[in-house]
């Protein structure tokens, strides 16, 4: 039986990160400049369409937790929650059976968490281990749920 591949309509407006590798933790960006959307005061749902082109696993520890955050301030100088996530790379804790490859991955998420709507969101990835000259590197973009 052959997967259909997830499918999400590209909308520049819910550009979340352009290509481009990532080799140390930081907030993602859209031409050099840290991307956050604002998605309003009601509720959004949707899917963050990963699309990975590279993930280096050359030492054995690599670990990129890919996360999608919350804040009610348009600067995220304060009060940052995690609304999704999703950790590719290297099977560290034996919680898959191979490392990840490069490929699409989805991210479902919310912009409310414990009764708290977030109206500014963005992606940010956490990266751990030995990473060489490569990291990760991915783009990403939300798909608004109905």
């Amino acid at each position: 039986m052959t997967l259909k591949r997830v499918q999400g309509t590209f909308d520049a407006l819910m550009e979340f990160k352009d290509a481009g590798a990532v080799g140390a933790s930081a907030a993602a960006t859209v031409d050099g400049v840290a991307q956050i959307i604002h998605c309003g005061s009601g509720l959004f749902k949707a899917d963050m369409i990963v699309d990975a082109s590279a993930i280096e696993v050359d030492t054995g520890d690599e670990r990129y937790t890919i996360v999608v955050q919350g804040s009610n301030s348009e600067t995220f100088a304060d009060t940052i929650v995690p609304l999704g996530g999703m950790e590719l790379g290297v099977d560290v804790a034996n919680l898959k059976s191979a490392d990840d490859t490069p490929g699409r991955y989805v991210i479902p998420f919310q912009n409310e968490r414990n009764g708290t709507r977030y109206r500014y969101l963005r992606v940010y990835t956490v990266v751990a281990g030995t990473i060489g000259a490569g990291g990760i590197d991915y783009s990403a973009y939300a798909v608004p749920r109905a």
